[in-house]
């Protein structure tokens, strides 16, 4: 008894030191982990703070839309960019097919009944499609929105951008200054600060709401700058591509600093990247982004959702949209409707928007309804008329 006393002694010796080490060693790899995730927790809490925030922010975004948006302004641009331009390169619009309902299904447009001494400009001539045979509709403008004092101020068609994609269309807008009066509306986050043009559109105004567009790309991505009711938001840029309005209301399209300056008169000017018309033709390197004058979002070859304006030599504004555009097919598709100088806008399926507006109740023209210049565009046409985040285009009857 004593011997195996002795070894169960032995035994108790030997194994309870080891048992005591393990315990510590447990509680300190159990202590470790939790300074670690409260160290974490730190570390992360502005992180999850700010995105947080983001999410919360006013604006019209939905939040996959403010996720992304938020890691591209968080350092992330690099990554987002690289991703869009793989996700768009593996996903490029299909060949052939059947045209888009738009060219099938045309905007039916109104009959025009002009009150005597009004002065417009003339409706433009057909578009020359690109694609034969072409389609009835193809090409063909028809009144569109609200008459202003009698007079269609704007007329639309649609067209397939090429020979190829025979299942797009791109939408084309002409408006006619002479009867609108465009302003610029500021987003409620973007261009940011407080703004007497602010969105949404006023209820006030709608009674002469005619149509809205987007803008630009985001002004750190735009290669230019922003101005409005006296405030600069961002310098100016010499030979960036400029959509100013003076106090009239009056819109023109050309380079800053040869075509377009400051001036007394100038009441807004949004910058974005080159022109990709000039001269009544596109410009020269559209399809190599030449010095990457049209920015490095998305390479120009790809085909994408895209949206671009332009002026006639009458003065008339001309706009273009569609899915499956690169910035040749744009550019080309702006000359076909007669600019003489046209820039990009924004691209991509998000930010690509026109809407066209009317009052189905005459005695009621403040209740309006939108409708969209491309069915398949994705944002609703009540967009601007809530708190959008981006900045955009308003024309409005004179």
């Amino acid at each position: 008894m004593s011997a195996q006393g002795s070894g169960e002694a032995d035994v108790h010796l030997t194994f309870l030191p080891d048992t005591r080490r393990s315990l510590v060693a447990v509680q300190f790899v159990r202590r470790r982990k939790w300074w670690i995730t409260g160290a974490l927790v730190v570390l992360l809490s502005p992180v999850v703070w700010s995105y947080a925030s983001f999410l919360a922010r006013p604006g019209t975004d939905g939040w996959r839309v403010r996720s992304v948006e938020w890691v591209r302004d968080h350092g992330g641009a690099g990554f987002v960019n690289a991703t869009e331009h793989w996700w768009y390169s593996h996903h490029q619009p299909p060949k052939g097919g059947k045209p888009s309902s738009i060219l099938t299904k045309p905007v039916a447009g109104k009959q025009a009944a002009a009150s005597p001494g009004v002065a417009h400009l003339a409706p433009p001539p057909n578009l020359h499609p690109f694609v034969t045979p072409a389609l009835p509709a193809e090409g063909v403008w028809h009144p569109a929105g609200r008459l202003v004092h009698g007079v269609p101020a704007m007329y639309v068609t649609a067209l397939r951008p090429d020979a190829v994609h025979t299942s797009l269309a791109t939408g084309v807008a002409w408006l006619d200054p002479t009867l609108l009066r465009t302003v610029m509306y500021a987003g409620v986050q973007l261009p940011g600060g407080t703004w007497a043009n602010q969105a949404p559109i006023p209820a006030t105004l709608r009674a002469g709401l005619v149509a809205a567009f987007n803008s630009g790309f985001k002004l750190a991505d735009s290669r230019g700058g922003y101005f409005a009711e006296g405030k600069v938001v961002r310098p100016l840029a010499p030979g960036a591509a400029s959509f100013v309005i003076d106090d009239t209301g009056k819109p023109i399209v050309g380079q800053w600093g040869r075509d377009v300056d400051m001036g007394p008169h100038v009441a807004s000017v949004r910058q974005n990247l080159a022109l990709i018309v000039d001269n009544g033709a596109p410009v020269p390197g559209l399809q190599d982004n030449t010095h990457g004058r049209w920015g490095f979002t998305l390479g120009n070859k790809l085909l994408v959702w895209r949206s671009g304006v332009g002026v006639t030599p009458s003065g008339a504004l001309v706009f273009a949209a569609g899915n499956g555009l690169s910035a040749e097919t744009l550019a080309n598709t702006l000359v076909n409707a007669g600019a003489s100088r046209a820039m990009e806008l924004d691209i991509n399926s998000e930010w690509t928007r026109f809407f066209i507006y009317d009052a189905p109740d005459p005695a009621h023209p403040e209740v309006v309804v939108g409708s969209k210049l491309v069915p398949d565009m994705r944002s609703s046409p009540t967009l601007y008329l809530e708190a959008e985040t981006r900045d955009f285009f308003a024309l409005f009857a004179r």
